[in-house]
């Protein structure tokens, strides 16, 4: 099992090498900005190497929004974003579920997901796979609460999109994670990535602060027994002082 980071874009072999990360997760430009991404320094090193590699999409990205200046945007940002990630060998691109605002009709915020992926795999697909990420709070998002989960997947599954699970997002949302790797898989049939992040906040907070592994309101043995269920490659993105602990914690409890 691959166990790794969210690390800084800067350089991420060697705080790879600090932390003891398999794989590492990484922006490839401004989180809150709406720029193309420029090709990475360490391109060639990193699609070349032994590191496997995630990138995570910007945030203000929003695909299901009815605002055409910021759906539009946000198609052509991730269409950007795919073509960077493969540029660097990336496994693939995570982009959060986005929401519709209040008074908005939720099934126009999943038909927007539909157009867009079906428009862009008539186009030829993506650079990468995309995992669709769970959020954590919003009571108008498209991927927090797993019944609007499904209606997402019932949206776009049947075009391959994979699914990244965060066990905070998961657990701030309401969601019990004793069997949350079970309900996922059969809501998307896969689980992609796990984002393992413990939670600052309780249970149904629909807070997304995320806590090193043994410092939050989440059971450190259950984040672990979430990780050995789900069996894909884990990223950790908790503060960076405690990740290096955070992965060895990991690896001494799922023997990888």
């Amino acid at each position: 099992m691959l166990i790794g980071a969210h690390v800084r874009e800067d350089d991420p072999l060697v705080t790879a090498a600090d932390r003891g990360a398999d794989i590492v997760q990484m922006f490839l430009a401004d989180p809150q900005g709406w720029k193309k991404p420029p090709t990475h320094p360490q391109a060639e090193q990193l699609r070349d190497g032994e590191l496997t590699v995630v990138v995570h999409a910007p945030y203000v990205i929003n695909l299901a929004s009815l605002n055409n200046r910021i759906r539009i945007p946000s198609r052509k940002l991730v269409v950007q974003h795919a073509e960077a990630a493969a540029a660097v060998g990336a496994i693939g691109l995570v982009v959060h579920g986005g929401h519709v605002t209040q008074g908005e009709d939720a099934a126009t915020g999943f038909e927007n997901w539909r157009k867009f992926v079906e428009r862009q795999m008539g186009d030829g697909g993506f650079a990468v796979p995309v995992f669709i990420e769970n959020t954590a709070g919003g009571d108008n998002a498209m991927a927090r609460r797993f019944d609007a989960l499904a209606r997402l997947w019932d949206s776009v599954g049947e075009f391959g999109v994979g699914f990244c699970l965060d066990t905070c997002h998961a657990f701030a949302a309401g969601e019990d994670l004793v069997d949350v790797v079970e309900r996922a898989k059969a809501i998307t049939g896969r689980i992609d990535l796990v984002h393992l992040n413990n939670s600052r906040d309780e249970f149904g907070s629909a807070r997304d602060r995320h806590a090193n592994i043994t410092d939050g309101t989440i059971d450190p043995d259950q984040l672990a027994a979430v990780c050995s269920a789900a069996g894909a490659p884990v990223v950790v993105e908790t503060p960076a002082e405690g990740q290096a602990d955070d992965i060895a914690f990991l690896r001494e409890r799922l023997g990888s």
